[in-house]
């Protein structure tokens, strides 16, 4: 373990460098995010036998996911601070060990209000997997060859939500929801045991003191607006959403006020003040909104409206996550040749084209016709979602970029909470609504039919805006003082993707 751990820094200078000599740290960090990420993909396919079984409501359920990417997002900016103070190797170790738990806790769980718990824990151990572990990899690989290790730790950002729903449906169907948590077991243990066994010991840095007042006030601010936002879909003028708007917009009114005060704040809010990074974050989050609200409906309308099984779902989604396989890397290449404009302009066009087309959608609809407009949006997310990553990472000041991955993957993370808790809030206030007008003669299947039509044509109109929003973006303008220094400190746009 010592010789391996003295040999990192040679290895870093040695021209002789060979892949086989990271394989197995490399392994330990792969096996953490595939775990990680699998668990973001397969809970969406089981969301009605959850509601089925646990006796909620689908208002309820949601939450499981909406406080998964909270929890998310509250612990991805304490990565750097985490690792700095205790050692990478201890805490990647430790939120592999807190995941797995989680995982085992949510297994159990009796009531709605135990899962939603369980899934928190989850989060917060699962959060901090992704940025350390990518940071451990980045300092096993020589400058030169970083590309082709770092892209391996793609792998796992590209096959778990390929295989995630067919994999929770089969779960699902043949076995019980149990298991698509219990199947994180065998996974965390053995993370663990290559990790303890291959994972080098990287030297403590020095820590900056942390910004404990912000670290309290973003996840009262994130988690009370996701939740007046999820009410707002019932209700506007409801008690329970105002005081979740308005507890959660004074509590982030205070914290964009302590983010600038401090010399090293949780978030770096002052990279906002590039006009060019602020838009391409602005249509980042509408892109996100859109297709993530998205993700969370479609298993849900294919089971609940068109009857398919949990497994037949995952199948169904196969297609859309393959696409989206598909087409990052071609917008990648392009990006380099043509900027992020064309690519946000087509990627946003085809994302839109296909919401209209989910939104024409009929219980007597043939199945092809699901799939085409689910092959057009993974198509139009992997064109888009990189080439927006890398522009906002261009667009970001240099003496900031460092700090541009945290804020940028924990608001991910809150926009995607705020889309499944505001989207499925419109769903279930849809379903009402058309149970009312249809009076006596009320079919609830005919009900939810057009329920999910309308939010399918309201993801739509949010697409579009961000089609719109595309028009002005511009190349990032670098300035003289920022033109030097070595292009390799700036991180990847593939850390940003999220969970």
């Amino acid at each position: 373990m010592k010789a391996m751990s003295k040999a990192v820094p040679s290895t870093a200078a040695a021209p002789e460098f060979s892949l086989k000599a990271i394989i197995a740290p490399l392994l330990a960090v792969i096996i953490g995010m595939i775990m990680v990420i699998l668990d973001s993909t397969v809970v969406n396919v089981a969301i009605p036998t959850l509601v089925s079984d646990l006796n909620a409501s689908l208002k309820t359920i949601q939450w499981t996911v909406t406080g998964y990417t909270l929890a998310l997002s509250a612990v991805i900016p304490l990565a750097g601070w985490m690792t700095d103070r205790f050692g990478a190797k201890r805490i990647f170790l430790l939120t592999i060990a807190f995941f797995t738990i989680g995982s085992a806790l949510c297994a159990i769980a009796q009531t709605p209000e135990q899962l939603i718990f369980y899934r928190v824990l989850q989060g917060l151990g699962g959060g901090m997997v992704a940025p350390i572990g990518m940071a451990m990899v980045f300092r096993l690989a020589p400058a030169e060859k970083r590309g082709a290790v770092m892209g391996m730790l793609g792998v796992p950002m590209l096959l778990a939500p390929a295989l995630g729903p067919i994999l929770s449906g089969w779960l699902v169907e043949y076995a019980s929801w149990h298991w698509i948590f219990l199947i994180n077991l065998p996974i965390g243990i053995v993370a663990l045991l290559v990790g303890i066994r291959f994972l080098p010991n990287v030297e403590r840095q020095q820590t900056p003191a942390l910004d404990v007042l912000g670290m309290i006030l973003a996840p009262i601010a994130f988690a009370m607006l996701a939740y007046g936002v999820s009410e707002g879909g019932t209700s506007w003028t409801a008690n329970t959403t105002l005081t979740g708007l308005i507890v959660g917009g004074i509590a982030l009114l205070l914290f964009i006020f302590v983010e600038l005060r401090q010399k090293q704040p949780l978030l770096e809010l002052r990279v906002f003040a590039s006009t060019d990074f602020t838009r391409g974050v602005l249509l980042l989050w509408i892109a996100q909104i859109a297709l993530f609200g998205s993700i969370l409906l479609i298993p849900l309308f294919l089971q609940e409206a068109r009857g398919y099984s949990a497994l037949e779902t995952g199948i169904i989604l196969l297609p859309q996550a393959l696409a989206s396989t598909i087409f990052m890397p071609i917008g990648g290449r392009l990006f380099d040749k043509v900027g992020a404009r064309p690519l946000a302009l087509i990627g946003l066009g085809v994302i839109s084209a296909s919401m209209l087309m989910l939104a024409r959608i009929t219980i007597d609809t043939k199945l092809i016709m699901i799939i085409i407009p689910l092959i057009l949006m993974g198509a139009g997310m992997g064109l888009s979602m990189m080439s927006l990553n890398t522009h906002v990472l261009n667009a970001a000041p240099r003496k900031l970029v460092n700090r541009v991955t945290p804020l940028t993957t924990s608001a991910q993370q809150v926009v995607t909470s705020f889309a499944v808790a505001g989207l499925t809030g419109f769903l279930t206030s849809r379903i009402t609504d058309h149970m009312a007008a249809a009076g006596q003669n009320a079919n609830p299947l005919n009900a939810a039919v057009d329920a999910y039509g309308d939010t399918f044509l309201l993801t739509a109109f949010i697409a579009i805006a961000g089609f719109l929003l595309s028009f002005i973006l511009r190349k990032p303008k670098v300035k003289p003082e920022e033109q030097t220094g070595d292009s390799a400190d700036k991180p990847d746009a593939a850390m940003m993707m999220g969970h």
